[in-house]
Order: structure tokens, then C-alpha cells, then sequence
């Protein structure tokens, strides 16, 4: 414990949460990282607050003792988010787990931030309701405001910018703070939403939340539609989109991903670039965007149209997208995925995805790639062995290579993951005397620094 402060506050966090505070070295190794090749010693205690008075009580012995406080959501981030880099106290979310409100005719739900997005959606149905940001992970509705998560829906539903209402905070000296009301718009006041989401922790503890809901559409379809080239598939997905039809889910995978889950899987998809495409309203629009979307497809030379109505054949059809991660994993001994992530304005995304395939060619490791390309948003995922020292660097050059190229494109260095610790590095080239603006903040909310250090921002 090099934290001189942790000798002091241990005692003091006993008295106030008896067993819901631990040192064993377990629990502190599984709150050392998140899902990411990040790794970082872990904190020196674990604690798991039930209430927003445990959370103001936990973040006033850190700030008195001036010790690191690291918000734990599910653990599902995959840029370091959680590595607890200057030791200190893990405080996991997982207890604060009550939905505290639906508002089916306003269309919105509070929750505690321990509340995981399935467990929500879960409650929602019967309602007809859903809450549509998905990353894939069942992660917690704090730790997805806190990382600006998005997904597959984000094309049609927007990301977590958009879909959250309100917060309830904890800031670094322990005060309470409501962002807004519920009001669908407001001009009152600074945008406090907003700057606390995709702060990742570094700004406050996020508490509560309440979401933006939609209804459950009438209709879904689906669709799976192979190109012959990288050029056709992408100029499709452009097109789609200035023509302004409202797709749910528009996904790319390029041949060595479809290559990847074939040979994992079992599937038969033809090993060429790929949409998977998700369409939904009702009967007539799904039928509408379907017909228009496949039009589009044909016009830029689509190999074959695959679609579903039936709810067992779409997710069928989306076993390739789904199995994506695990079938990577599994392709080697030891095998590691290294996700990478950029999003540029859709327009540049040709040349994006045509750069990728450029700069990853002849890599000593499998490379696949795939997208949430609806929006402009690009995934990498490079699957090696992490003891291999020298796949390790070539696997960080190929990174820093393809979030120069976002950037030039006047895109971003991450589109979803977030920045944590593996980020940092490029924010100061992407936002330029930005960076300063958000130091102050961080200095005028976080005056000690306790707050999730060492994430999101240079420290000069």
C-alpha cells in the first residue's frame, strides 16, 4: 500500500460498511482491469456502496485522506478505464441495482448506476418499452454514461450523448448534484449532462441516471448481404445513409472476420466483405427501408440478399456478429483480442476502411475488422498471444498508424471505447488547445485529484 493515506482510511471504511469493504487479494485483482490488454497493480481495497449517503460518505474519506477513488461499473471497458494506476479504493457499483422509476408516458426510467442495461430492458418489456444503447456487454447504465457507450442501435438511437436525461452525482467533495429535470429540452443553465457523460469517472460518481425509452417496434427484419469488394460494401452503407433511411443496426465485416467465424463457428457466409443489417417499425416500413436498402445494395454489385422476419432466423443471421469476440479468442493458445476503435464522418469512411486494410496488411497476427459503419465507427480487433513482446509493439504501432489516419480524416481517436489510460496519448493531437479547457475543469471539480487518476486527460 504506497498510499500513505490507505493505513488511515481502511479503519474509518470498516466502521462505515463492516464486510461491504475488503483487501483480499482476490477481489482486488478482479477490480485491477477491465476486459482490455491494460494491465495495472490493483487497488488497495475494494468497497461496494448500497446507497448515494454510502457513496457521499466513501468519497469524503478519500478526499480527506487524499486517497484515489476508481468507480467500478460491470468491469466491460476496454481502455484501462478501471486500472487503479495510483492504487487507492475500487468502489463497485453493483449493489445500487434498483429501478427507481418508469415513465412509460414520458417515455424515460431512473435507475440506480448498478442497474446493468439487460436487467432494465428485462423489467421494460412487458411495458413495451426498450432501452436501446447496446455495446454488447451487459454493462451497467453508470459505467455507460460514465464512457459515453454506444453500438450497434446508435445509427437509428443515437449513443448515450443522446440518450440520457438527467444524472445525480457525487462530485470530488462529496456534494450531491442533479444535472437537470426531466424536461424533453431546457435552455436553464450550463449543460451539466453532458459534461459528466463520458467523464469516465474523473469528474464524479455517477449515481443515478435517467434514460430516454422507445417503444418496441412492430415489426423487425433482418439481413445479410455480401459484396465482392471492400469499395461496393462501404459505398452502399454511405449511400443508405445521405439517402436518410432510418436503418436499426448496419454492420460491416470484412473477409478475415467472416473467414474467422466460419472456421469457429460452423457458418457458410461467403468470405468477402459483408453487411448484416437490421431494419424495424412497422410492417409497411420495414418493408419500405428493406426493398430501398437492397436496391442500394444491387446497384453497387451485392453478390446475394439474405433476409428474416422471424425472430429465430434474424438471430441466426447475426450469429457471425455476434460470436465475433469469442471466436477470435479462440482462434489461438493464449489468444488476446486488442480492440481498436476510431469513427470519422461518414462521407471519409471509404477512405478510412481503405487505409486500415492498407497498414494492416502482411501483420505477423490475425487482424479482423468490422463496424458500426451506419455511423462512421470502425473496429480493429487484433488477435495475438500478449507475451510475444514483439507482436505486442507491432500491434501498438498498427494502432497509433490507424488513429493518426481517423484523425487526419477529421474523425476521432475513439468512437466508443473511450480514451482510460490507452488513449491519452492522441487527445491533445485531436482536440489541440481544447485539452486545456478540459483541465481547468478537472482542476476546478477535482482540486485533489482523488478522482479516477491518470484517465482521459494528459497531466503536463
Amino acid at each position: 500500500m504506497d498510499n500513505p493515506g490507505i493505513a488511515t482510511i481502511l479503519p474509518e471504511l470498516n466502521a462505515l460498511l463492516g464486510s461491504r469493504v475488503t483487501t483480499s487479494a482476490s477481489e482486488r485483482e478482479h477490480h485491477a482491469h477491465g476486459e482490455s490488454y491494460h494491465r495495472s497493480p490493483p487497488p488497495d481495497a475494494v468497497c461496494y456502496p448500497e446507497s448515494t449517503d454510502d457513496v457521499v460518505a466513501i468519497v469524503k474519506l478519500c478526499a480527506r485522506h487524499r486517497v484515489p477513488l476508481i468507480p467500478f461499473g460491470a468491469g466491460s471497458s476496454l481502455e484501462g478505464h478501471v486500472d487503479a494506476v495510483r492504487g487507492g479504493i475500487s468502489m463497485d457499483m453493483r449493489l445500487m441495482n434498483k429501478i427507481l422509476a418508469v415513465n412509460a408516458d414520458d417515455l424515460d426510467a431512473t435507475v440506480q448506476a448498478g442497474v446493468t442495461r439487460k436487467t432494465l430492458n428485462a423489467h421494460l418489456r412487458d411495458k413495451g418499452l426498450f432501452f436501446s444503447v447496446d455495446p454488447g456487454a451487459d454493462a451497467s447504465i453508470g459505467g455507460m454514461c460514465a464512457t459515453r457507450a454506444s453500438g450497434t442501435t446508435a445509427v437509428r438511437y443515437g449513443t448515450m450523448r443522446e440518450n440520457v436525461v438527467s444524472l445525480t452525482v457525487v462530485t470530488p467533495d462529496g456534494e450531491v448534484v442533479r444535472t437537470s429535470r426531466r424536461a424533453r429540452k431546457s435552455a436553464a443553465g450550463y449543460n451539466l449532462t453532458n459534461l459528466f457523460v463520458g467523464s469516465e469517472g474523473t469528474l464524479g460518481v455517477i449515481v443515478e441516471a435517467t434514460v430516454r425509452l422507445h417503444g418496441i417496434p412492430e415489426a423487425v427484419g433482418a439481413a445479410v448481404c455480401p459484396f465482392p469488394t471492400i469499395e461496393a460494401t462501404i459505398r452502399t452503407v454511405v449511400d443508405t445513409i445521405q439517402m436518410g433511411i432510418p436503418i436499426a443496426k448496419m454492420e460491416y465485416l470484412d473477409e478475415q472476420t467472416i473467414q474467422l467465424v466460419n472456421e469457429t463457428g460452423g457458418t457458410h457466409y461467403a468470405e468477402t466483405p459483408t453487411l448484416f443489417l437490421e431494419f424495424s417499425g412497422s410492417e409497411a416500413q420495414v418493408a419500405e427501408q428493406t426493398a430501398s436498402v437492397r436496391a442500394i445494395a444491387e446497384e453497387h454489385g451485392a453478390l446475394s440478399w439474405t433476409s428474416a422476419r422471424d425472430a429465430d432466423e434474424r438471430a441466426k443471421l447475426w450469429h457471425a456478429r455476434a460470436m465475433f469476440h469469442l471466436a477470435g479468442k479462440a482462434r489461438i493458445p493464449n489468444g488476446s483480442m486488442m480492440g481498436l476503435d476510431v469513427c470519422v464522418p461518414i462521407s471519409r469512411l471509404p477512405e478510412c476502411v481503405h487505409r486500415a486494410h492498407e497498414i494492416t496488411r502482411g501483420m505477423p497476427f490475425i487482424v479482423t475488422m468490422l463496424g458500426h459503419v451506419g455511423d462512421g465507427n470502425l473496429h480493429l480487433g487484433i488477435i495475438l498471444d500478449p507475451t510475444n513482446a514483439e507482436h505486442m509493439r507491432l500491434a501498438r504501432k498498427l494502432n497509433e498508424e490507424i488513429v493518426n489516419v481517423a484523425i487526419d480524416l477529421d474523425g476521432t481517436c475513439t468512437g466508443e471505447h473511450g480514451i482510460g489510460t490507452g488513449k491519452i496519448k492522441y487527445m491533445r493531437r485531436e482536440h489541440g488547445n481544447a485539452i486545456g479547457v478540459m483541465q481547468k475543469i478537472k482542476a476546478a471539480l477535482d482540486p485533489l485529484g482523488i478522482m479516477n487518476p491518470g484517465k482521459v486527460l494528459p497531466e503536463d
